[in-house]
């Protein structure tokens, strides 16, 4: 018989967020913001509990990353480093890059086979795509650049005027604030609504939940 010393505490969720020169910072910030924040709040709606997410910043090499408009960003792990991510979390920004990199592609289809979720802000989406993560079936990206990613993936089913798009253990979103708002709804998915709901709040900023 287990006695109750004997059960081990659930682990926290692995969350990686891939970061690359030019990603936009604020499709990198937001959902960094609201996993991070999450793991505050459960903290206080259950003290003592075992954190949610546990969030690194993963890129091709541990070389300052310049995001767009020159913002540096000091990455947690390399892709030979990384722990393998239950969510992946692929922002946008000036992709072009980022999705011609053998490297990146290939470590973003390794996490993305072995992530429980994968997700993608704005532009994301094209790496997503260039990687042979999102092959086929609805996606969303920023309203600039549907149509490119309509002419460049045509097989992709590719959906306007929605903030984000669901497919269970695939979401890609649209802008910045559609990527705040879709990884709030991945806090509910993978935790609960009152700690989205907290995360929010704690956040300051409104939430829309309507896809």
């Amino acid at each position: 018989m287990t006695t109750p010393s004997a059960i081990k505490p659930p682990k926290p969720l692995q969350v990686a967020i891939l970061v690359f020169d030019e990603v936009e910072a604020l499709d990198l910030g937001g959902p960094y913001e609201v996993f991070t924040t999450a793991v505050r709040m459960a903290q206080r709606l259950q003290p003592g509990a075992p954190a949610p997410f546990a969030v690194q910043c993963v890129a091709r090499s541990l070389a300052p990353v310049r995001a767009r408009a020159g913002l540096r960003v000091l990455p947690d792990a390399d892709f030979t480093r990384a722990t393998a991510p239950d969510v992946l979390i692929v922002p946008g920004g000036v992709v072009d890059a980022a999705a011609a990199c053998a490297d990146t592609r290939a470590w973003v289809a390794q996490a993305a086979r072995g992530a429980q979720m994968t997700a993608s802000v704005c532009t994301g989406a094209f790496i997503l795509a260039a990687a042979g993560v999102l092959t086929e079936g609805p996606a969303t990206t920023h309203w600039e650049d549907i149509a490119d990613l309509r002419a460049r993936f045509p097989t992709l089913d590719v959906r306007e005027n929605v903030r984000w798009v669901d497919r269970g253990a695939l979401v890609t979103s649209a802008g910045i604030s559609a990527g705040i708002d879709m990884s709030l709804h991945l806090v509910t998915r993978l935790a609960s609504a009152a700690l989205a709901e907290r995360t929010a709040r704690q956040m300051d900023t409104p939430w829309n939940r309507e896809p």
